[in-house]
Order: C-alpha cells, then structure tokens, then sequence
C-alpha cells in the first residue's frame, strides 16, 4: 500500500476494509427477511420484477437483472422513476416485484414508484442501509443492508451488501443450497482480494495523468463497469464510460488510439474467452488493456493487471472483482492530490424527483 494511503486513512479506505464483516453481518441477519420476501413472490405468482434505483444502487440494478434472469428466469426491468413522479404515467404493475434498492432510502422519485405500486396493489420491497427512511415505509417486505453509517460519498461498503442481498434473494428463491454455500464463502473471498492493495497502488501511479478511458464488461460483470465508472468519474474526475464488450465493438471501437486505456473485467466463467479476445482486439490497435482477472493467461494480456487472488463462481464475481476498481479509485485520486471522502460538487444523498 501506498505511504500516502498509510497517512491518509479516508473513510473510504476504511469503508472498503469494512466489506467482510458488512458482508458477513448482512449474511448472518438478512436471511429471514429475504426468506418471507421469497414466500410472498411465491404465493403471489411474481411474472417479473421492476427495479427503482439511482446511481451506485442502479447498478446492484443491474446485476440483478442479469443473476434474476439467468437463474429464477424472472424478467427484469429497471424502472423509468419519472414515468411515476412527473408524468404520472405508469406502466402495468399487477403481476410484478417492484423493488427499490437505496443505500439512504430518500430519494423522491425511488420512493414514488414504491408508493404508486403499494397503491395499485404490487408486490413490493426496499433494500436500503436505513429501515426507517421513506422507500422502507412504503414497502411490503424490507431488507437491511447492515452497512453501518456510510461517511465516505462514494457508496463502497453499501453497494456490495446490494449485491449480496440481490444474491441471497436468487438463491433463497431457485431453493439452491450450493448457491447458498458458495455465497456463504464471500466474505473470506473478500478479505482475500483486498490483499492486493500494494499492486493497486503501483498500478494506479501508472494513470496518474489519464483524462479518459472506457470500462468493460458483460453478462454479470456488466454492472461491474458501470461502478467502476461511476467511482473513476466521483473520485478522480476521469471521464469513464461503461461498455458491455459486445457494444463497444459497434462503433465506440473508432475511440480507440494508442495507449487509450481500457479496464476490461474479465474473471474466470464463460465468457472468459470472449473477454480474451476483446483484449487481444484492442492490443492490436494499440490501446492499454488493465485487465482485472483472476485467470494468469488473461492477466498475461493486459499492459497493467489487478489481480484477483482468488476465485469464485461467475454469478458472484462482481461482489470481488470490483474490490480492485475500489482501490484503484481510492489510490488514483490520492496520486492527484484529492480528498476521497469529498468530491467536488456532490453530496451523500441525492434528492431527484
């Protein structure tokens, strides 16, 4: 780890430790709410699901639209909030899940498409880090994120306990006890990736200067590069655009230019071996893969690597591969001087309508 890092000791740094034992609380505690929310899509013949969320908990959002849909076969779609709070035209919501994912439980417009559904008779739940906010009160089944009091802006600690729960719902719902153990390892897998500070850090000197670059992933990992993103722009002010690997060939491709960097997640599954193509494809175009990856023959293709030092089945790997994007952001932005725990212009809760 880097001396600034020693010295500096954000809460952001603190918060990224903290992810085990989140992880662990939440695991131990949640089980039940998320038993009798399984219960209750069950008895009601849940035919798909509506996600309401901003930001770092639209991309909890995301893979759930993915793990959801691969494994309970249930339709996801992510709520379009001002079709609630100011055209007041929303969509069919009888046979559907409406969930809000917060990290604050605040925001009106999240709050607005739980109320409208309670109100048409839906299905609904919150999973928020403050079982007392606004989305908990207008929702049928409430879980808590067990995160403790989150100090750090950019959402770290709270954003992988989502992950966990949308996890921990999938399995409880498909009734899978391997998935249920393999969840249970998490914590420890954590912990076991964050020992990889060090190299972080020396990688992340390297971009000290980068004004841009592009975040790739797919299938799973998809939402892992927009939080990346979202963390580069928030903590670093780096212009950082998320791309599935299949769009960025359809056009965003022509950004390419020697040394553009691309972080690419890319961890052991089935689409490992397109994620090595991707990376051979834009090597040959002279672009900067930094490749996060548990897989030595994919970390070997990248210029910079952050490795993941261990591993975990696909479904589950966005709650470590993006322990290392965490990092990075923290230890870029205090290689150009910045304050973590307070990025210009933002504020920890966000009221959109």
């Amino acid at each position: 780890m880097t001396q600034m890092s020693h010295l500096h000791q954000s809460y952001l740094h603190q918060e990224i430790y903290e992810q085990p034992q989140v992880l662990r609380t939440f695991l131990a505690h949640e089980r039940p709410a998320v038993q009798e929310l399984v219960a209750a899509i069950r008895a009601r013949e849940i035919h798909y699901v509506l996600i309401a969320a901003r930001g770092t908990s639209d991309n909890a959002g995301r893979y759930a639209n993915y793990l959801l849909g691969a494994v309970n076969q249930l339709p996801v779609a992510l709520a379009t909030p001002s079709l609630f709070s100011l055209y007041h035209r929303p969509p069919q919501l009888k046979t559907a899940l409406v969930l809000g994912i917060s990290q604050s439980g605040k925001s009106p417009d999240i709050v607005s498409v739980l109320a409208e559904a309670r109100r048409r008779g839906a299905l609904t739940a919150a999973i928020t880090n403050f079982p007392d906010s606004a989305l908990a009160a207008e929702a049928d089944h409430v879980i808590q994120l067990c995160a403790g009091l989150e100090q750090s802006l950019a959402a770290t600690k709270t954003y992988t306990s989502e992950l966990a729960a949308v996890a921990l719902l999938s399995s409880l719902l498909a009734g899978d006890a391997t998935m249920e153990a393999a969840l249970e390892q998490i914590p420890t897998a954590v912990e076991t990736v964050l020992t990889g500070h060090e190299q972080v850090a020396r990688v992340a000197e390297r971009y000290r200067y980068m004004h841009y670059c592009v975040v790739i992933g797919r299938g799973f990992n998809y939402a892992s590069a927009f939080e990346l993103a979202l963390k580069l722009k928030e903590l670093t002010y780096t212009v950082a655009e998320p791309y599935s690997s299949a769009d960025f060939l359809h056009g965003p491709l022509a950004l390419i230019e020697p040394g553009f960097p691309v972080l690419v997640f890319a961890p052991t599954g089935l689409l490992l071996p397109e994620m090595q193509q991707f990376i051979q494809n834009v090597r040959t175009r002279e672009a900067e893969p930094v490749v996060i990856s548990d897989d030595p023959a994919t970390l070997a293709l990248g210029r910079s690597r952050l490795r993941l030092a261990v591993s975990v089945p696909e479904w589950l790997s966005p709650l470590t591969a993006i322990v290392p994007g965490q990092l990075f952001a923290l230890e870029l932005a205090l290689a150009r001087g910045y304050d973590p725990d307070h990025p210009r212009g933002l504020r920890k809760v966000t009221e959109t309508r």
